[in-house]
């Protein structure tokens, strides 16, 4: 079952014209709406989420996928019942502001910057991941930035020394998500910032394209947590499933089905749940 990127409004009403085709009453499916990252949707692992969700609870998920930025943004208006997102400050704002309730760490990976094999900055030789930027700063090199407020845009904005503007002909924006944005950097002979899930994903389609340049540095890391949106701000969320999914994708077995998860025989998310708590 995969749930596609459409209104929410409109996927309840297929999902109302569905169980009554079916002769099945609609109340009888519970249905949690999220939005979360392109990454958890591109790599196949939100598939796998929502089909076993279903088998053991009965509750439908659907989702969205977009950047962090807009994904708390349904929150916000209450279009959601829970995120599940992958940059920590804004999230913290989230919280602060009253949005979000009981927010759990689920899982890692990390970010690596990749371009082309000939590496014109001379990436490969950096020491860490801003001198990295750095050496494509100084010289010029096309970089594609996703420009989306998404987890990684804003990993990204955070390792310029100085960020680059429009005015910057060798700084691109794609607006996109992170294949698209890969597939673009690609076409352009240029670096991205990425997570690593969902390179290995585009290794797939593309094996001779992209080259992992820059890796391991420890503000790399790539941090995922569901939080739920409070129902004291939108008396329309279903508290009691976000809950419900938040702590099962923290049990054992939600945590098992996220390490089992392989691309091309790699595990590429780390669960860490397990004693992480709320935070």
């Amino acid at each position: 079952m995969r749930k596609r990127k459409i209104g929410f409004a409109l996927m309840g009403l297929m999902a109302l014209l569905a169980t009554a085709w079916l002769g099945v009453p609609a109340s009888a499916s519970q249905v949690l709406r999220m939005a979360t990252t392109t990454s958890t949707e591109a790599t196949g692992l939100l598939d796998v989420i929502a089909r076993e969700f279903r088998a053991d609870t009965g509750i439908d998920l659907q989702w969205v996928a977009v950047g962090t930025g807009k994904a708390l943004e349904y929150g916000r208006r209450g279009d959601v019942d829970v995120v599940w997102v992958h940059d920590p400050e804004q999230e913290e704002r989230f919280q602060a502001e009253g949005h979000g309730v009981n927010r759990r760490r689920t899982m890692y990976n990390d970010f690596v910057i990749v371009g082309p094999s000939w590496d014109p900055a001379k990436v490969r030789d950096a020491k860490s991941a801003r001198e990295a930027f750095g050496r494509i700063q100084m010289s010029g090199s096309v970089f594609v930035s996703r420009a989306d407020r998404s987890g990684t845009h804003m990993a990204e904005l955070r390792l310029w020394g100085k960020v680059p503007t429009r005015q910057d002909r060798w700084y691109l924006e794609s607006g996109q998500g992170m294949m698209e944005t890969l597939l673009m950097a690609q076409e352009k002979g240029g670096y991205t910032l990425t997570d690593r899930a969902t390179f290995t994903k585009y290794l797939e389609k593309a094996p001779k394209g992209l080259e992992i340049l820059f890796e391991g540095d420890g503000v790399l890391r790539n941090q995922y947590s569901l939080m739920a949106v409070n129902p004291a701000r939108h008396d329309n969320v279903r508290y009691h499933l976000a809950v419900k999914f938040i702590n099962w994708v923290c049990s054992r077995r939600g945590q098992s089905l996220i390490g089992d998860f392989k691309i091309s025989g790699r595990q590429i998310f780390f669960p860490n749940a397990q004693g992480g708590g709320t935070q």
